[in-house]
């Protein structure tokens, strides 16, 4: 009989972890609120899966962030064959269990751009770790937009360095090649990191690593709101922004591998929908 990957005996850490940087996020983006003269909080609703576990959706609508959405989950079944046939050495029908947490920021003002993070650890014949967080300006190639652009990634690279040397510039092309339109040949937005099956060998270390990222986005983008939130905009401006927001629609319709694990795991729909932006437009 095969043994469980150590990722096993990190399960209810992993579900714990999840959750609490979920509470971490959430008071952050209240707070940003309150200090705009707000009052929106995040409103919550869990859900169940049928096929096991479930997970809880938190959503606020405020006036800086028009629709901001962070998920956690903890779900568990048995692996599609699709699913099962990216897994080497795992077979349809196998189990598996997940955990991890997901958002999606649309801001209110087009001068503070919309982002992305999600972590998680996925537990089958093997375990393994995988997340990252990318930054979309609605005002590509402005001196904002790039000061905001660096600015992010240099927080999520010095949470690489602190784990590994080589990890930064190999994920961040990760993600410059992942967050890729082709059918438009461009890209969704300024990057970040993206990694995915990361096993180490040291799960410790991989849990810790992964860990750091979802903190490495709480060092990154309050800063940029808060930087942004009060500049002016256009009319214009805010036109857009609606049209960029259709690549995100593009984008996570089409492409994104978490949208479409989620819907072929029976995964909630609203929940996995979340990332949708409350408005968009296409010229």
């Amino acid at each position: 009989m095969t043994s469980p990957p150590p990722h096993a005996a990190l399960k209810q850490d992993a579900a714990t972890w999840f959750a609490a940087l979920r509470d971490r996020i959430c008071a952050e983006f209240e707070t940003i609120e309150q200090e705009a003269g707000g009052a929106a909080r995040f409103q919550r609703a869990s859900w169940e899966r049928p096929g096991g576990g479930g997970g809880t959706m938190s959503v606020l609508r405020g006036q800086v962030f028009e629709k901001a959405g962070v998920n956690i989950s903890v779900v568990d079944g048995t692996l599609s064959p699709d699913f099962a046939a990216k897994i080497p050495g795992t077979e349809a029908g196998a189990a598996f269990w997940a955990a991890g947490i997901s958002l999606v920021v649309h801001p209110r003002s087009p001068k503070i751009p919309a982002v992305h993070m999600n972590t998680r650890m996925i537990v089958t014949a093997k375990g393994w770790f995988g997340g990252g967080g990318d930054l979309t300006p609605l005002q590509p190639g402005t001196p904002e937009a790039t000061e905001d652009a660096a600015f992010f990634h240099a927080a999520y690279q010095a949470a690489c360095d602190a784990h590994d040397p080589g990890y930064y510039e190999k994920f961040k092309a990760w993600c410059d090649e992942y967050f890729y339109l082709p059918h438009r040949n461009e890209p969704r937005g300024a990057g970040g990191i993206f990694y995915d099956y990361l096993d180490s060998g040291d799960v410790a270390a991989d849990f810790a690593f992964t860990r750091d990222v979802g903190q490495a986005f709480l060092a990154a983008y309050p800063p940029i709101v808060r930087r942004r939130r009060e500049a002016p905009y256009t009319p214009q401006e805010r036109e857009a922004q609606l049209i960029r927001r259709g690549r995100y629609v593009e984008f996570n319709l089409l492409y994104d591998r978490g949208t479409t694990f989620g819907l072929k795991t029976g995964g909630n729909t609203e929940a996995i929908l979340m990332s949708m932006p409350p408005e968009v437009k296409w010229p």
